[in-house]
């Protein structure tokens, strides 16, 4: 060994020695100058006075790990004490030299990595006994996964419930595996799908999770990093079949992992990243380095802290936190472990050194024994055709069929739903209303089908999910290829407080996670993304509801919409004030069509008879044997759901079944559009009469006088209300959200910026009941406010809501008003009807335009260090400020006069909005149109519609752009495509097979202010106005 000295400073640099024979350390210690040689350093120090007396400090550990960059930092501030001499142990001495040969140190840094002989460390630490900064004997213990968990639950710390597979021949007991479908079960332990499989070896970083069958099933992959890739998607479902494992319970973190960095019990630094489970991709800094960023722990997770590092003897260790549904878990504890490029956790370092979760539908077991039960009951028919069993044949066969569907239960392909009358019920094509004729208790079952995304669905959802990025601060920064590059600075240096919610139907569910995935730029499969990010279980009613459980309100308007609508007579003016009383444009537009309805359903019928007519000439025609309808359809297949709708929608009385008209709608909509090119006649008249009753039935069943729409309104989306209202009263941050640390934070010039945003996705029945609560539940007197006055007749021409339609509720601070004042935030309402339908160009409703408040502000001067750099030219490290460039279109004539928050904007001008007027959280963002029917055996709806694409008006986009040219959130994405190579078809562009013409743009109508001037009190009092007067009405009918 030899020693070295620093140069001279204001005060004496510790001694710092390497250990001999280390080829790949080199001959230069820490602190020395470059141009000093080794023998001017050596002869210097005989001259020098003998120093006070050091302590030594020993660094035992693989080149790879004693020479890299958070060693060296912490070292480099170690050697600034007087009285620490640091000495490293060359790898060779370590791996060659007897530990009696090694330098003697009074502490000792020692831990394992690959090819670390720890046997002879820990022999090295019996013989000198120096202090153990890790304790060398817990470091097996930290090798093995079993040990790990056996102490972490000995020490009471929240993990996530496991079981262990020992694969060993000496403990049978230990052994014991059954795998089902959707499930395993380990010695007893049941784990139903999502769970994650971990080899017991902690340095085997191949981790697998098994998705269930009502996600898409398959398995995510996990490895240790291979370049940008720590994880792959594969279809493979089954476990592994040789090895011992952990089986634990699948915690959903919303696609975010949380490392936490400990240097003794009473500190802990924590950085957050992407899950590498969510798509595999991993995203780097310009120097190669995994991105993290540092975020701040709970006082729980404090504790959690110390207590990993005390039960494991570990002062320097590092763990990973789950959070997951307002817990906090531990799944692996690494041992020794730095921070990576955090000069502030090194100087803390140095400081401290002195002082040495499901998703619904996972339980297809019961769909399971349905299908057990119909094969018998199906036997018995066979054996004795008379007996007992009183349901027809060909029912049992049709559920038995769509039960074997596709060769595996999935609960995004099917459910089924039982429901009990207590005065029993008929099938409604017998004509007998149920509720007229008191029958024996009976049993419904509804079988739904089909419910699978179309890939235009898919493409919509997703690039609307691109484009909705735009709406965020900066939103018109390009950074890296990506548009909307403010939202992503935000999600991935945790400033972004995202939650995404969808009731338990599969389409739902894989629409939310398509529009994750283009919301925050990931990549791969759904299923990842739908198992990490969306929330779907145990919310209590928030998005679903059951749909054949009726309030007695609901069965009124039923009956009189019914009996209105069987008058073989055209409309009077009587009809016009009972069946819209409200007198909705659109309704009344739907009235005028139809004039007489039995007339106009006759018509329909006749033309679904010769429609099936047709599919059956085209069967047996040899040319159609092998011809694929849109989405692998067959002709058999179409020939089912419109021969159900035939026999279903005329009773046998010769009545009508209106609920059937919905339906009838959906299919031909679906048909004109994907399956064209059949060139079926009459699909456009019935396309055409089927709108207008459907504009009619579809949203007169949810009210038809103002009252009604409010109470039934409240009566299905009371539980959405009420967390819409804590939403927006919840101004200030969750503990349990991964949330950037101000103090440890580098390049992000804004840290204390955070939004929050809640996106829901729900079903037809929560928007109609939504729009309903806004337009009759008296938020704001439209005589007295000529803003809300034309957003209620903007809303009232509005015919029909397709997927993806969209309420957005924004809500904005002002620092620099009173936290008390009401001026302190504003609330703005928008809103969009989603996608574009069977409507002639131009003739759609149009609103006043996309209007929020935060880009009419007034103008400001460019204030440097208000608002993050977007702009990729200006800061590598925070491309956060957005320049806008391209001239925008003047103000058309006739506007309404701009609110006193407006900002006029200049063509080139800097983008920068006032650091003291921020965005505080999109609370309540997407609501998904289901598409689903619920008849007894019905199909459901037809897949999302997907319609032509182009580009004809500037609305095509996600805004509109009706009144000004353009606000600081509005997209451009015309010129995006044009910048990236996208190629736009023009608006006469026909689809032939859906998929392939669909362009980069969904068309989608373009979100309208509906308000953008509302104070936070006025719609917390509304929104708990209308809560409480519910709430109210059940007392008193329970009392």
């Amino acid at each position: 060994m030899w020693s070295l000295t620093a140069s001279e400073g204001e005060s004496t640099t510790a001694h710092f020695f390497l250990g001999a024979g280390d080829e790949g350390l080199g001959t230069r210690g820490i602190g020395m100058k470059p141009e000093e040689s080794d023998s001017e350093l050596l002869e210097d120090e005989e001259d020098e006075v003998p120093p006070e007396p050091q302590i030594i400090v020993g660094i035992c550990a693989m080149t790879k790990k004693s020479k890299s960059k958070p060693m060296t930092q912490i070292l480099e501030r170690l050697c600034r004490f007087d009285y620490l001499t640091v000495i490293i142990l060359g790898e060779d001495v370590i791996l060659n030299e007897p530990v009696e040969n090694w330098p003697s140190c009074h502490c000792l840094i020692s831990f394992h990595s690959k090819g670390f002989p720890l046997d002879k460390a820990v022999a090295y630490s019996k013989l000198r006994n120096p202090f153990l900064i890790n304790d060398l004997a817990m470091q097996y213990y930290i090798q093995d996964r079993r040990e790990v968990y056996r102490i972490l639950q000995e020490e009471g710390i929240d993990l996530p419930r496991y079981a262990v597979l020992n694969r060993d021949p000496a403990r049978p007991d230990e052994c014991n595996l059954i795998e089902g479908e959707d499930q395993v079960e380990v010695n007893g332990a049941v784990f139903p799908k999502p769970f994650v499989e971990k080899p017991v070896s902690a340095e085997d970083h191949n981790v697998y999770i098994y998705y269930p069958s009502s996600a898409g099933g398959g398995s995510q992959r996990l490895f240790r990093k291979i370049g940008s890739r720590s994880s792959v998607y594969s279809p493979e479902s089954s476990v592994r079949k040789t090895g011992s494992y952990i089986y634990e319970e699948f915690m959903p973190t919303d696609g975010t992992d949380v490392k936490v960095y400990t240097v003794g019990p009473d500190y802990a630094h924590a950085e957050a990243r992407k899950s590498p489970a969510l798509d595999g991709k991993v995203e780097r800094d310009s120097e190669g380095k995994e991105i993290r960023y540092p975020v701040m722990l709970t006082a729980m997770e404090k504790l959690v802290a110390r207590k990993v590092c005390v039960a494991f003897k570990q002062t320097v260790c590092g763990f990973d936190l789950l959070r997951a549904n307002g817990h906090s878990f531990v799944c692996d504890v690494n041992g020794f472990s730095f921070v990576k490029n955090s000069m502030k956790y090194y100087d803390d370092c140095k400081e401290g050194a002195p002082q040495a979760p499901c998703l619904s539908n996972t339980a297809p077991p019961e769909t399971i024994e349905v299908l057990d039960i119909t094969r018998l009951l199906l036997a018995e028919l066979e054996k004795e055709p008379g007996g007992e069993i009183e349901e027809k044949t060909g029912k049992l066969e049709q559920l038995k069929s769509v039960l074997e569907m596709y060769g595996h239960f999935s609960g995004i392909n099917r459910k089924v739903q039982l429901t009990y009358y207590p005065h029993g019920v008929k099938a409604s094509n017998e004509g007998q209303d149920p509720q007229r004729e008191a029958l024996a208790p009976s049993l419904l079952l509804v079988l739904k089908w089909g419910g699978e995304l179309t890939p235009a669905g898919r493409v919509q959802a997703e690039e609307l999910g691109r484009a909705f990025r735009c709406m965020y601060p900066g939103g018109q920064g390009d950074y890296a290829g990506f548009p909307g590059c403010g939202l992503l600075r935000l999600h991935s240096t945790f400033r972004h407080d995202l939650k995404i919610y969808a009731s338990d139907e599969g389409r739902v569910q894989m629409t939310a996670a398509a529009f994750a995935k283009g919301l925050l730029a990931l990549e791969g499969e759904l299923t990842p993304i739908l198992v990490q990010m969306v929330k779907s279980a145990n919310m209590n009613g928030l998005l679903d509801s059951d749909g054949d459980s009726l309030s007695s309100c609901q069965h009124r308007v039923k009956a009189r919409l019914h009996h209105i609508l069987q008058q073989d007579a055209p409309f009077g003016p009587e009809d016009y004030d009972q069946l819209a009383p409200t007198r909705s444009i659109s309704l009344l537009n739907s009235m005028t069509i139809i004039q007489n309805p039995v007339k106009v359903c006759d018509q329909v019928f006749a033309l679904i008879e010769n429609l099936t007519h047709q599919i059956r000439e085209r069967m047996q025609d040899p040319r159609s044997v092998d011809l694929q309808l849109y989405h692998s359809e067959t002709l058999e297949l179409m020939l089912q759901r419109w021969s159900k709708l035939e026999r279903d929608f005329r009773q046998k009385s010769g009545r009508y079944d209106i609920s059937k008209i919905p339906d009838i709608y959906d299919c031909v909509k679906y048909d004109v559009q994907h399956n064209g090119s059949l060139g079926l006649e009459g699909t456009a008249e019935l396309l055409r009469l089927s709108k207008a009753l459907a504009d009619v039935v579809i949203p007169q069943e949810y009210g038809i006088s103002r009252e009604e729409k409010l109470e039934i309104a409240v009566g299905f989306c009371l539980p959405l209300l009420r967390k819409i209202l804590l939403d927006l009263q919840r101004t200030h941050e969750d503990e349990s959200v991964n949330k950037l640390h101000p103090l440890y934070s580098r390049g992000v010039l804004s840290p204390g910026r955070h939004v929050r945003t809640r996106l829901y996705f729900t079903s037809e029945s929560h928007v109609h009941s939504l729009l309903s609560v806004f337009r009759y539940g008296g938020l704001l007197d439209e005589t007295q406010d000529a803003q809300w006055q034309r957003a209620l007749d903007y809303l009232s021409a509005i015919s029909e809501l397709n997927y993806m339609t969209q309420i957005v509720i924004m809500l904005y601070e002002d620092n620099t008003q009173d936290p008390l004042s009401e001026e302190r935030f504003h609330v703005e309402l928008h809103f969009s009807p989603g996608v574009k339908g069977g409507e002639e160009e131009g003739s759609a409703p149009t609103g006043c335009g996309f209007r929020p408040a935060s880009s009419e502000n007034e103008e400001m001067k460019t204030n440097q260090g208000s608002m993050e750099n977007l702009c990729p030219g200006k800061a590598s490290d925070e491309p956060d400020r957005a320049l806008q460039t391209s001239p925008q279109p003047p103000e058309g004539p006739g506007l309404p006069r701009r609110s006193p928050l407006i900002r006029n904007r200049k063509a080139g001008s800097m983008e920068v909005m006032r650091e003291s007027f921020v965005l505080q959280g999109f609370y309540f963002l997407r609501l998904h149109l289901s598409w689903w029917a619920t008849g007894l055996f019905s199909s459901s709806r037809g897949p999302p519609p997907e319609l032509k694409h182009g580009v004809g008006s500037q609305c095509t986009g996600l805004f509109s752009t009706t009144v000004l040219g353009g606000s600081s959130s509005a997209p451009n994405l015309q010129d995006y495509a044009r910048s990236h190579g996208k190629k736009l078809p023009p608006a006469s562009l026909k689809h032939r097979d859906g998929f392939e013409g669909c362009s980069m743009v969904p068309t989608i109508y373009p979100l309208e202010t509906l308000h953008n001037a509302l104070s936070l009190r006025q719609v917390s009092e509304f929104l708990s106005r209308v809560c409480q007067r519910h709430t109210d009405a059940q007392a008193q009918a329970s009392a």
